[in-house]
């Protein structure tokens, strides 16, 4: 089957409009939190709200869809075959719980395996970041240039800073490295804002010592569109299944920290 990939970004961006007013109606209102892998792995019934809300839609309107989710509305898939709706509810449930800012709604429709549309929209700044493969990427309707490349001492990246204490952590020693030798680095927390900047330009990478699909499907269209580069520290393509590391940066500086630091050090 053949689709309008345009128009299906239309459908998407305007279920992402009416999900952000959802969230933004439950400040009004106490919101049940709970954890789910660690104490600061936060869950919301929002997020599971929003999550729900996205996979009606999509069941009722393209019912030959599939839908891969943080939450776990859907059956796990196994595959990224057919058309592939793959959902962050809430990216940023941490901000969203302490701050009521700093998060995301990340939409992203693979087909085959190949990312078409990609949107990250920041909720509480009203900022959509949107591509559709090979239509270029935009922020609220104003296209992104092509990204400048800067050189490692020149450029901010965006990393956790919790990363580079902690002992247990086996990348800690490279990421040290790496942020000794960058200009700056920078902490949102929320990693599909941080991507969806870097396609901005407003920061020159990112990285994670583990993201999982959702966190970044929409972000690597975005990237694509604008000559971007992302991989797991080893260099290697992420799975748009299985969680994983992740690094993404303007072309040369993606090199360099792959090579340099992250993927030569492990």
């Amino acid at each position: 089957m053949t689709y309008d990939w345009q128009e299906l970004e239309k459908t998407a961006r305007k279920w992402t409009y009416e999900a952000a007013k959802i969230i933004k109606d439950s400040f009004s209102r106490p919101i049940l939190i709970e954890s789910k892998s660690n104490v600061n792995d936060l869950v919301t019934e929002v997020d599971k709200t929003i999550e729900s809300f996205f996979y009606e839609k999509i069941s009722e309107t393209y019912p030959e869809h599939f839908f891969l989710g943080e939450e776990g509305v859907a059956e796990e898939l196994s595959s990224l075959e057919g058309t592939v709706w793959i959902i962050d509810p809430i990216d940023g449930t941490m901000n969203f719980v302490h701050q009521k800012y700093n998060f995301a709604i990340s939409v992203a429709i693979y087909h085959e395996g190949v990312g078409m549309i990609g949107l990250v929209y920041d909720v509480m700044t009203d900022e959509l970041f949107h591509a559709t493969n090979g239509n270029g990427a935009y922020i609220n309707g104003e296209p992104l240039v092509p990204v400048k490349e800067r050189p490692l001492n020149e450029s901010i990246i965006g990393v956790n800073a919790k990363w580079l204490v902690e002992e247990k952590n086996q990348y800690r020693n490279p990421l040290k490295a790496l942020v000794r030798d960058v200009r700056s680095t920078r902490s949102i927390g929320s990693a599909a804002i941080e991507i969806a900047y870097l396609a901005a330009d407003r920061l020159d990478g990112y990285l994670s010592v583990n993201l999982s699909p959702w966190d970044y499907a929409a972000g690597l269209v975005l990237l694509n569109e604008v000559g971007c580069k992302a991989s797991t520290f080893h260099g290697e393509p992420l799975s748009l299944l299985l969680p994983s590391t992740f690094i993404a940066g303007k072309p040369h500086l993606h090199k360099e920290m792959v090579s340099s630091y992250v993927g030569e050090e492990l």
